[in-house]
């Protein structure tokens, strides 16, 4: 007798479940509003990335070329370098083999790998280093104790 109740109380809240799903379905059909047209919904990004109603003025249309578009974080393009910098290294994780070397002239943190060291270098030394660019940023290399 006690499993019977329980089924009909389960088909209950079943029967209530579905009841109430209708009540809400019917509830949004009533309270729709008519779709809007494409042109009503469409937003547009202006020149400093502000989201607009309004399309842009195409006398304003700026053409980039693929090759003056800079993936990363740093754009050193044209600019002469000492290839030798010097820094302290701030934070090194020798069991993940990476970590970052503060430049003493520029104060930038320039990522480090263990495949780019010389010697073993640990956190507080002080190293000369190069740098190159890659898509990510500057990496140093040729890495010294100093």
């Amino acid at each position: 007798m006690h499993g019977t109740f329980s089924k009909r109380e389960k088909e209950k809240k079943k029967q209530q479940k579905r009841k109430e799903k209708e009540e809400r379905r019917a509830e949004r059909k009533a309270n729709a509003k008519p779709g809007q047209a494409l042109e009503e919904m469409m937003a547009y990004v202006d020149e400093n990335g502000n989201i607009s109603s309004t399309p842009p003025d195409p006398h304003r249309k700026q053409v980039v070329k693929r090759e003056d578009i800079v993936l990363g974080s740093r754009n050193i393009g044209g600019l002469t370098v000492n290839p030798l910098r010097k820094g302290r290294v701030s934070y090194f994780n020798e069991a993940k083999g990476y970590g970052f070397i503060k430049d003493l002239n520029t104060q930038e943190s320039i990522f480090v790998h263990a495949n780019a060291l010389t010697v073993a270098i640990k956190e507080s030394d002080m190293v000369s280093f190069e740098t190159e660019n890659t898509v990510r940023g500057l990496n140093a290399t040729q890495v010294k104790k100093i």
